[in-house]
């Protein structure tokens, strides 16, 4: 289930009391006149069926709450009540296959922005990834893997192409073309410096670390790989979980392949940077495009869905135009 918090304006809450009312698909509505201050409005707050909550915000949108009012959205974890699952079975398919797509835009928008604590954590996976590189360690690749905060500005670039988000595209390729060069540079500066003081092993060479080798020698596997694992964050980012997305994170190799950019170069080995930035260039397309594709499918499934419940007589109890398709208002987020 979804919570939905509405501040309305009181000439428009009749409205969106009926549609509430009327919809199958919501339950628990409360209408407090006069509750908001903040702005000035009627208070609404209501439960639906997470696979109709982005059909219902739809619909709030049609009525311009978001710039006379606004829009709260949380997740119910428990809901224990008959009429609870009375709603979700009015509501087709599953909640757990259900996309709020205002949750990932939100998400996405988050995850864009180029700030210091983005360029931090890319700068830190990379000298994690160097040093795993150096010692031919698997696990500090891992872990370099997890720390890199890369996978959110891709996702965001998957959003931004279906749903033509021309805003939401350049922050996320602006992160990730500032995030990528500072990582390298600063590794290429830091492998010098351990050059200098000669602490890497004395047998190290770019070219000779079989057991992290993979980072630099791209191959059908490398695309495959990223290609899946790209669908995958996806599927985790749009279903809200976690825990499938710390895979996905662990199976794709950006960071270690840009770490090892820099530390070729600092080693003037021009094959190996030159494989690493292949490997870094595979992975990138192959997360976006399998990211476009997977929300793409998920795109039209919602689109006939919301196309269906442009029928649904609840919105012609809130004055909204009945069986006639209506372009959403996107989010400016």
């Amino acid at each position: 289930m979804v919570h939905l918090r509405i501040v309305v304006p009181a000439d428009l809450a009749p409205r969106v009391m009926d549609l509430l009312c009327g919809s199958a698909s919501v339950l628990n509505v409360v209408h407090l006149p006069g509750a908001s201050h903040k702005p000035e409005g009627d208070l609404v707050m209501c439960d639906v069926a997470r696979e109709d909550a982005s059909v219902i915000l739809g619909d709030l949108k049609e009525m311009d709450i978001p710039r006379l009012g606004s829009i709260a959205v949380e997740n119910v974890d428990t809901a224990i009540s008959d009429a609870a699952k009375a709603a979700e079975r009015a509501a087709p398919g599953l909640p757990s296959d259900a996309v709020v797509w205002e949750e990932v835009e939100q998400r996405t928008s988050e995850t864009t922005e180029l700030s210091a604590s983005f360029v931090t954590f890319m700068v830190l996976a990379m000298q994690i990834a160097a040093v795993g590189i150096i010692l031919d360690q698997p696990i500090l690749i891992v872990g370099a893997m997890v720390v890199g905060p890369e996978f959110g500005p891709l996702a965001a670039v998957s959003v931004a192409l279906v749903q033509r988000r021309g805003d939401l595209a350049r922050r996320s390729l602006v992160a990730l073309c500032v995030g990528f060069p500072a990582g390298i540079l600063i590794t290429f500066v830091t492998v010098l410096a351990f050059k200098w003081a000669g602490l890497p092993p004395e047998d190290f060479a770019p070219d000779r670390h079989p057991l992290t080798g993979f980072i630099s020698k791209p191959d059908f596997f490398s695309a495959f790989v990223a290609f899946v694992a790209g669908a995958a964050g996806v599927l985790s980012l749009t279903a809200a979980k976690s825990g499938a997305l710390i895979g996905v994170l662990i199976s794709v190799t950006t960071i270690p392949a840009a770490a090892n950019i820099g530390l070729a170069a600092a080693y003037g080995d021009g094959g190996e940077a030159a494989g690493a930035s292949g490997q870094l260039a595979i992975n990138l397309v192959a997360i976006v495009l399998a990211g476009v594709i997977t929300l793409f499918v998920q795109r039209r499934y919602f689109v006939a869905r919301r196309h269906r419940h442009l029928t649904d007589p609840a919105r012609g109890a809130a004055g909204l135009p009945m069986g006639e398709r209506v372009k959403r208002p996107r989010a400016n987020g």
